[in-house]
């Protein structure tokens, strides 16, 4: 029992705050194991300095941020109130198609399906008849969204609101602030210093401790690389190559700036193409976030400055500032005795909202594997295998949204428009062009609803619909629809408005 109980990791080390330092410690310290009277059984140190910022590229998250709170006992109204925090029912794509287009990607699904078959089936056959209604508008999460109402799902699974789903737009940095709070009440200790040095063992390369420019040396049993882009451990110590993504999404930077709050209070996100990116619009309580993703190729700095700024519905808060970045992935997330989270482990553009959920994913994988000191190459394996099949297929969904496009208007949209796509998506591509069918593997994040609203958002339309459905009425098809529809007109316009909600449920103070 001396022996096993000697095996223990006994001591983690966080280097890096921000959203992913803070996410991991909160999390580690409330799902690893106490004593009796409650004591954390492994220490948690989380080295940073007030002296390096984070990111913060994105403030919208995706429904298993719920999850996630959930798993720490966190109250949804208190945190609301601590993040500036809005509800989110979905994102709306503005110009990715064609120019003048736009179509929303919701959380909840399309209508109800029927006899077993998919409802957006039923609606092919519909369209084809002459129906010119938009997916979207089956669909009471998006009908909520464009009404500018929200309401918390129901669970008696009779009712439309059954159907609903939601996530949050938060201040990314209040989040980290809160999480921070959390975690110290949970025992973790913070250390403020820069790293100066990373000790490792000469035999195995593991990782032992960092000193920090004063001096001060924090050991650790095991790491986590919460430095953003930096990689201070997982590349500039451990020499962890880097799998450049660029060719498959070529935007390399970003100008992000927050804005006044005004208007409505909307609950959904906005994601508006641009010459050579995108731009997003994410309200939060008290201010508006707002960022151009664009491709440096293709357009200079003052340029997406200029379309950042011209693209602003407030007055500005601050000046804008500009993020490099390079999109790709590590390709062992772990190695040694060291884990990369964030930043550090790879970036993929918050188009779908994906950043959160990968450190929230990271973070749950490597609970679920908790290790000995000597770490298995079996668990490490495990983990890595995980990790980079989720990066895959969150990738392979994003780059989606740039090959479906029917743009040419810019060398930057003939460009992804030809994108030679992994082998993947292509699969995908042409199975959903074939019949409209759609499969989800290995629990990939997105299911279903979320692949057929961007396909058929973006005029992927199939060649046949479900020769079963195409066997129906087409009066009867239509006449469910009109039901459908009709209902969720009904639904929604007894819901509150998002603000009404807000201001009754999380207002901050």
């Amino acid at each position: 029992m001396a022996d096993k109980m000697q095996s223990l990791i006994k001591s983690i080390v966080i280097v890096g705050g921000g959203s992913a330092g803070w996410m991991t410690a909160a999390a580690l310290s409330r799902m690893l194991p106490s004593d009796n009277a409650g004591n954390g059984m492994v220490k948690i140190t989380l080295v940073e300095s007030e002296q390096i910022g984070t990111v913060g590229v994105g403030e919208a998250t995706i429904p298993d941020m719920i999850n996630f709170n959930s798993m720490l006992g966190i109250n949804e109204a208190e945190f609301l109130k601590a993040t500036n925090g809005t509800f989110k029912l979905g994102i709306e794509f503005i110009d990715w198609g064609k120019k003048g287009e736009s179509y929303i990607h919701p959380f909840g699904t399309h209508g109800v399906d029927m006899q077993g078959i998919d409802f957006h089936q039923y609606w092919l056959h519909s369209r084809a008849s002459g129906n010119q209604t938009p997916l979207h508008d089956y669909s009471i999460t998006s009908v909520a969204a464009k009404d500018g109402k929200f309401g918390m799902p129901d669970p008696n699974p009779r009712s439309l609101l059954s159907h609903l789903r939601y996530a949050y737009h938060i201040d990314a940095t209040l989040y980290a602030k809160y999480l921070r709070n959390y975690a110290e009440e949970r025992g973790v200790t913070r250390v403020e210093g820069i790293v100066k040095h990373v000790k490792q063992t000469p035999e195995t390369g593991d990782i032992t401790g960092v000193t920090l420019e004063d001096g001060t040396v924090v050991k650790g049993d095991f790491f986590f690389d919460a430095t953003g882009f930096r990689a201070l451990l997982t590349e500039k110590t451990l020499n962890v190559p880097f799998t450049d993504w660029s060719h498959w999404l070529p935007c390399d930077s970003a100008q992000t700036v927050a804005s006044e709050r005004v208007g409505d209070l909307i609950p959904y996100t906005k994601a508006t193409a641009k010459t050579a990116g995108w731009q997003w619009r994410i309200p939060t309580q008290q201010r508006t976030g707002n960022g151009h993703i664009y491709s440096s190729p293709y357009m200079t700095d003052a340029e997406a400055q200029d379309i950042l700024m011209d693209g602003l519905d407030s007055a500005p808060l601050s000046d804008p500032r500009k993020i490099s970045f390079k999109t790709g992935r590590r390709d062992a997330l772990w190695n040694k005795n060291c884990i990369s989270i964030g930043l550090s482990a790879g970036f993929l553009e918050p188009l779908e909202s994906t950043s959160l959920y990968l450190i929230q994913v990271g973070i749950s994988r490597f609970i679920s594997l908790f290790p000995s000191v000597g770490v298995s190459p079996v668990i490490r394996d495990e983990y890595n295998i995980l990790m980079r099949k989720e990066f895959d297929q969150v990738r392979d969904f994003i780059i989606l949204h740039y090959v479906a496009t029917e743009r040419d208007d810019s060398a930057f949209w003939n460009y992804c428009r030809n994108i030679n796509i992994p082998d993947s998506l292509q699969r995908k591509i042409d199975l959903f062009s074939e019949a409209g069918r759609v499969f989800r593997y290995d629990d990939e994040l997105f299911s279903k609803p979320s692949w057929i609203a961007v396909c058929l958002g973006q005029n992927i339309i199939p060649k046949v619909s479900d020769p079963i459905v195409a066997t129906l009425p087409i009066e009867q098809v239509n006449h469910s629809l009109q039901s459908m529809r009709k209902a969720m007109i009904e639904t929604s316009a007894k819901m509150p408005t998002h603000a009404e909600f807000i201001q009754r449920y999380g207002a901050a103070i």
